[in-house]
């Protein structure tokens, strides 16, 4: 039986027809479903038959998310393991004291020793905690350009475009909508900053989930003719520095700290 590791890589083998005789509304939203046990392959009636028996028939094996992020968690400390680290600090410009590789996540201190342990000041959540391993793994080399783009104009983001926008600007917008709290919440909470206005939109706020990945969020509000809408958008060098993948990741797991702090408000 096949295991599948991401719900993308369940979107991948669809038709992206979003034909709907799934009782879903979408392929994407299929794929997640799939990825979670909620629907089986064979539940898509586009899909063939002959590729659901090279997976290995109609009902797959989908891996437990804590698994898998246990399996990706114990592989990359074995790879910060290998580094010097002190010498990945410098190449990073970041602090190394105590045994310790020390850099800014969404304001807030967090460092990595020699065995790849965690130590922060935040609750950390497997969205981030992989992508700040890649991030360090990376060398993070590329300077910031100071040019914003969409996830969808990173060189590798159009395929996951669809997820990120369910996953971080969809649920963000909705809590725009609905809280005057949110923009505050990121400036004081995650050392955001509110800029000017990009893109005619009525609130800007850049924060920074890591130092080389600077993000800006632009959000419009409703009006007479137009609903609201939240975007999202990274430095051109962002991919550079943090695979596509993670910086869907990462952008994901800053979008749940800000629901969790939501719920509590409410």
């Amino acid at each position: 039986m096949t295991q599948f590791k991401n719900a993308m890589e369940v979107y991948r083998l669809l038709d992206k027809s979003n034909c709907k005789k799934c009782f879903l509304p979408t392929c994407l939203a299929f794929a997640g479903a799939v990825f979670t046990g909620h629907k089986q392959l064979h539940e898509c009636p586009n899909l063939s038959r002959d590729l659901i028996a090279q997976l290995g028939g109609d009902t797959l094996a989908v891996a437990p998310f804590d698994q898998i992020i246990n399996d990706i968690m114990q592989k990359l400390q074995k790879e910060i393991q290998s580094l010097d680290l002190q010498e990945t600090a410098r190449l990073l410009g970041e602090e190394f004291s105590g045994g310790r590789l020390t850099l800014k996540v969404l304001g807030k201190k967090f460092s990595v020793d020699a065995n790849g342990t965690i130590f922060t000041e935040i609750h950390v959540n497997p969205w981030v905690a992989v992508p700040v391993y890649k991030y360090i793994l990376k060398g993070a080399k590329k300077e910031i350009t100071g040019d914003w783009v969409p996830f969808r104009e990173l060189p590798d983001g159009r395929e996951g475009a669809s997820l990120f926008a369910q996953r971080c600007e969809k649920p963000l917008k909705k809590l725009a909508d609905i809280t005057t709290d949110l923009f505050d919440d990121i400036i004081h909470l995650f050392s955001g900053r509110q800029v000017e206005n990009y893109y005619d939109s009525d609130i800007s706020i850049v924060l920074t989930p890591l130092p080389k990945i600077p993000m800006l969020i632009c959000y419009w509000r409703a009006d007479a003719e137009m609903d609201s809408d939240l975007k999202i958008f990274f430095d051109a060098a962002a991919e550079e520095n943090l695979d596509a993948d993670s910086l869907n990741s990462l952008s994901t797991g800053f979008t749940r700290m800000i629901q969790k702090i939501a719920l509590r408000h409410s």
